[in-house]
């Protein structure tokens, strides 16, 4: 079925709140979702893998710092979703990066790490030159790398395997770079089996908003339904409201 970005965009939104993100946090998680559907990155495949770890993640310890420095910080997302806690980690990348002109951040135990090109578009627009880097896999290794240069309004993203071995410390993480002073898309390899230009993402984002988003009626409705507990919680609490309690 087709939809428009705007119906999908509510949709997600639904979904995430009723799914105890914070304020904020669903509404970056639905833009993340949103933003690679839109640029022909399979979005909506991205989030029907990451479903398990967004109906985990409310009973998961929060994020948080486990090592600090004024150029670095290490973090444990504890088995998250990268849509509940990625945008937070880039954040503290780049205001790093703003102080002392690089910065790195490392997110362990994080999944549904693609979820980061949003972000760090964001970042880019913004001014600061920033990259990502993180593999996927036990016996086939895959290596994933984004990045935008400062200014620049769409990254490029490559994958590809990689005859390198994972390590426990390497699965399920995330490494971040953003800089004020140093360009980091030069760390993005051509060579790789699979890569995507920032030309390629703005030509896939002006086809998707003159065609629409095409959704599977079975992830449609699967986002439907776990955003029907908001529409219950609002309609309970305006009975009690009305009620006078």
């Amino acid at each position: 079925m087709n939809i428009s970005m705007n119906e999908l965009k509510a949709a997600l939104r639904r979904c995430f709140e009723a799914s105890d993100y914070f304020v904020g946090n669903y509404e970056d998680a639905a833009n993340m979702v949103l933003w690679l559907e839109k640029h022909g990155l399979n979005g909506l495949s991205e989030f029907k893998l990451a479903l398990p770890y967004i109906g985990e993640d409310k009973n998961k310890p929060l994020s948080n710092v486990i090592y600090e420095d004024s150029t670095s910080a290490i973090i444990d997302a504890h088995h998250r979703s990268a849509l509940n806690c990625i945008a937070a980690a880039v954040d503290l990348a780049h205001a790093k990066a703003l102080e002392s002109g690089i910065a790195t951040v490392t997110v362990h135990n994080c999944h549904n790490r693609i979820f980061i090109l949003k972000a760090l578009t964001d970042r880019g627009r913004s001014g600061i030159s920033a990259a990502a880097y993180w593999q996927n896999g036990s016996d086939t290794v895959t290596e994933h790398t984004a990045a935008i240069r400062s200014g620049q309004r769409y990254p490029s993203y490559s994958e590809g395997v990689t005859n390198l071995t994972s390590s426990e410390n390497d699965k399920q993480a995330l490494t971040i770079i953003c800089s004020s002073r140093v360009d980091l898309t030069s760390s993005l390899q051509n060579s790789k089996s699979h890569f995507i230009s920032p030309k390629q993402v703005e030509s896939n984002k002006e086809h998707t908003v003159e065609h629409g988003i095409e959704i599977d009626t079975g992830v449609w409705e699967e986002i439907n339904k776990i955003g029907l507990g908001v529409l219950v919680e609002n309609t309970e609490r305006s009975r009690k409201d009305a009620g006078g309690n």
